[in-house]
């Protein structure tokens, strides 16, 4: 048996994951304050519960934003700001007694639905999480690319494509920089775009009752993001050239309208026909602890 935990901003998700692949155990508990040594005994709770419950020892594979620095080993480039500069891979093995894999959670999204989900045996898959960060994975035959600097998939942070004037006035990223993809498509941002329209600031899932209601600043909103996203994807199209994009997080939550997606992102992309498929995670939120399972082998 394998398990995976997903590292998230806001919930700690565990999840054991059998050797024909169903899930045996799955538990979802909020992150808190996160503070890091809190974390970590969050973590050491869950697996322990899991092992004690279904009376196994398992491998442990953990998702979680950023990546682990190849000069350093330190974590860097996460919007979980606190697990920046920590030496996260020593501290959780320390804490569990024994070698735990860690993973960017967007690869491990992606693992998950290129094997057994949304893009099962896909060639190439980019794998992307819109929600309050905006991250993405790519996955060849089922295997995670991470590259040389592990920060494959890191599209969020390049600046938005064929910014019109209005958008040329840019928003501070974590990162430093101004104008990434991410505070335009991340929840953030569909918050931001939505109170232009409407004067209110109001959570991602209001928003999408609105649209669901007909709502008029909530379709406008929408149509706009949707243009946002279409160039944004369609750059990493044309870099990339996957045959499956798989969308995931809590914006996927929002009733989207693929083929109107599809023609936005084709207008944009350097190809005379789009064949590049678009589709929703199947694994939902349990994608990243599900592929996080699956940096062991069985």
């Amino acid at each position: 048996m394998r398990i995976g935990v997903d590292l998230g901003n806001t919930e700690i998700e565990v999840l054991a994951l059998a050797d024909d692949g169903s899930t045996r155990r799955r538990e979802r508990v909020p992150t808190g304050a996160a503070r890091y040594e809190e974390v970590l005994d969050t973590i050491k709770s869950l697996v322990g519960m899991v092992e004690h419950e279904l009376g196994v020892s398992a491998s442990v594979g953990i998702g979680l934003p950023g990546s682990v620095s190849a000069k350093t080993g330190l974590i860097k480039n996460s919007n979980s700001t606190y697990l920046i500069g920590a030496d996260f891979m020593k501290d959780v093995g320390r804490t569990l007694g024994r070698e735990v894999r860690i993973e960017n959670d967007a690869n491990c999204f992606t693992l998950a639905e290129a094997t057994d989900g949304a893009a099962a045996n896909a060639h190439v898959v980019f794998g992307v999480i819109l929600d309050a960060g905006v991250g993405a994975g790519i996955v060849v035959d089922r295997k995670i690319l991470g590259g040389a600097n592990a920060i494959a998939g890191e599209w969020g942070h390049n600046p938005l494509p064929w910014s019109s004037d209005a958008e040329s006035a840019h928003v501070r990223c974590y990162c430093g920089k101004s104008g990434c993809i991410e505070q335009f498509t991340s929840a953030a941002g569909l918050q931001r775009a939505y109170k232009l329209h409407s004067g209110l600031f109001v959570s991602v899932d209001e928003i999408a009752r609105a649209v669901a209601t007909g709502d008029a600043s909530a379709l406008r909103c929408l149509a706009e993001y949707e243009g946002r996203l279409a160039r944004a994807l369609a750059s990493a199209i044309n870099l990339l050239d996957p045959d499956v994009i798989v969308l995931g997080g809590a914006l996927v939550k929002i009733p989207w309208d693929y083929q109107s997606l599809h023609d936005a992102v084709a207008r944009y992309a350097f190809t005379d026909r789009l064949d590049t498929k678009f589709v929703s995670a199947v694994h939902g939120d349990s994608a990243t602890a599900r592929g996080a399972a699956m940096l062991w082998p069985t």
